[in-house]
């Protein structure tokens, strides 16, 4: 059996090294691979099933899954996996450490001291926003966003939740002052972010944005913002990764950050040991217990 990896990790994982090969997916190499353990830049397409003809699954080391062509998969009888629990507290975290630094002006701060501007305490400097008795909206009660939900008790924050109706979504809008985006991204969701939601905000409104990038309308962001139709922003996730729109580079009252919600050393081990477990399973004629939803039967 040859399992091949996108990625050499660097650290420690139990691999059973004589059916394992590392390296990019190369013609040579799919041809001769029962398994392909990829990630989320890897697009497995079908051209790549094509390939693959002894392939078994795709294990993406990911919570989403866009890059693989699904529909391939199935007609080839091939199983994707992904790793749906494992990110949820890291990006959860992220998305609260995004939140702060956007509110209290962390960034900024840091760079005020950097560039020694800093002449001592003064009354009026760096003003930022309480977050105690604000209203946070999450939109996507998923697992990430009940557990960005349950961090928000401990600030005393009410919590507003937006699924997949419109005006479910312009209600929370319209009454937070914290949104967050927990959404994968469809066709119905992406750009679900555009100059109309945003004018439905409050000029105090914090956006932030930990999951794809693609659900945010970055050119119609970059205008409100400098037009303070919302306060700020905090983007861990760009529309055209990774390429970063210009005028995002150079507002004062974001946060950037370069993809990094599940970038843990715990949570990355053990999004590539769920990967090698999807494998395994599959390579001893056994249904892997991570199977995208709309491959299950």
């Amino acid at each position: 059996m040859k399992v091949l990896l996108t990625y050499r990790y660097r650290d420690p994982v139990d691999l059973p090294t004589s059916w394992v090969r590392f390296g990019k997916p190369t013609a040579r190499n799919l041809r001769e691979a029962d398994a392909l353990v990829s990630l989320l830049l890897d697009r497995i397409d079908a051209r790549v099933f094509d390939l693959a003809r002894r392939l078994r699954i795709v294990a993406n080391v990911a919570a989403g899954y866009e890059n693989v062509d699904l529909e391939a998969a199935r007609a080839r009888g091939v199983f994707v996996t992904h790793v749906p629990d494992v990110t949820t507290e890291a990006t959860a975290d992220l998305t609260w450490a995004l939140i702060l630094a956007v509110a209290r002006r962390i960034v900024e701060g840091d760079r005020f001291v950097r560039d020694d501007r800093f002449r001592g305490w003064d009354f009026g400097l760096m003003l930022g926003m309480d977050l105690r008795g604000k209203t946070l909206g999450i939109v996507g009660p998923g697992r990430i966003g009940r557990a960005v939900a349950a961090r928000a008790v401990g600030f005393g924050m009410r919590v507003l939740f937006a699924g997949r109706d419109r005006r479910e979504l312009a209600r929370v809008l319209r009454e937070s002052d914290v949104v967050t985006l927990h959404c994968p991204v469809t066709a119905e969701s992406r750009g679900m972010i555009g100059e109309r939601e945003l004018r439905g905000m409050k000029p105090t409104t914090i956006l932030v944005n930990t999951s794809r990038g693609a659900l945010v309308e970055e050119e119609s962001l970059v205008k409100a913002l400098r037009r303070g139709r919302i306060a700020g922003a905090g983007l861990d996730v760009f529309e055209d990764e990774p390429r970063i729109r210009s005028g995002l580079l150079r507002l004062p009252n974001v946060v950037l950050l370069p993809h990094i919600g599940s970038a843990t050393r715990e949570t990355r081990g053990r999004m590539l040991s769920t990967a090698i477990l999807n494998v395994r399973e599959t390579l001893a004629g056994r249904v892997p217990p991570n199977v995208v939803p709309e491959l299950k039967s």
